[in-house]
């Protein structure tokens, strides 16, 4: 069933309000490959200029996903998740961000299109990532949502 691109357009999305852990960055570091000692040694990340362990690349996809219902957005506009696939995420960083550090994350529906007739739709969310109301990065996901009963 097609998405109603004017409900997703207007579809208010929580913000998201997380405690950067110290613990979590040095999982997440080490779960993505980050060698760089400065994801996972204090003594390291001071060493580098930093008050504290910085945020590794992508760490704030993760954060998106502390929400109580994270795919909630998708229920809401009837999206079956059954047909739904990550089609990409890509992020601007503005300034660095650290354990210890609350960052509140704001997402907002900016684009929504279709290609192939209809058959695949594709949503674009943007979170703006901001600390003590300074942004911090900006991260962008696209979902596609494959619709299989639209005939090419």
């Amino acid at each position: 069933m097609p998405i109603d691109t004017e409900a997703a357009r207007r579809l208010p999305l929580d913000p998201i309000t997380v405690q950067v852990e110290r613990g979590r960055l040095r999982f997440f570091a080490s779960a993505t490959g980050q060698t760089d000692p400065v994801y996972t040694d204090l003594d390291a990340a001071k060493q580098a200029g930093h008050p504290d362990l910085p945020v590794p690349p992508t760490f704030f996809f993760s954060l998106e996903l502390e929400a109580p219902d994270p795919f909630g957005y998708l229920a809401a506009l009837d999206v079956d998740l059954r047909r739904v696939l990550h089609g990409e995420q890509s992020f601007t960083y503005h300034r660095p961000a650290h354990a210890g550090d609350t960052l509140t994350l704001q997402p907002r529906m900016v684009d929504i299109y279709s290609k192939k007739g209809g058959a695949l739709e594709f949503l674009v969310k943007q979170t703006d990532i901001t600390c003590g109301g300074q942004l911090v990065a900006e991260a962008q996901s696209v979902i596609v949502v494959r619709n299989p009963e639209v005939s090419q």
